[in-house]
């Protein structure tokens, strides 16, 4: 799946109109295999999130502490 998140094709671009039929947009999602959406809502999800791969994550910590 890594390969996909990575791989993202930059030289297509196609504008639409707020008037264009809902159910064609419907009819291409559905007409894909269910991982490439799966893959797509990742994507959307990873964007809205504002995840950054290039970023350090947070360190786990581990304490132990006693108790009275």
């Amino acid at each position: 799946m890594d390969k996909y998140l990575l791989k993202l094709d930059k030289s297509i671009l196609t504008v639409g109109t707020l008037s264009q039929d809902p159910r064609e947009e419907t009819w291409f999602w559905l007409s894909k295999p269910p991982i490439e959406r799966l893959i797509a809502l990742e994507l959307l999800r990873m964007r809205l999130s504002g995840y950054d791969h290039t970023t350090t994550r947070l360190q786990r910590l581990f304490t132990v502490t006693e108790r009275p």
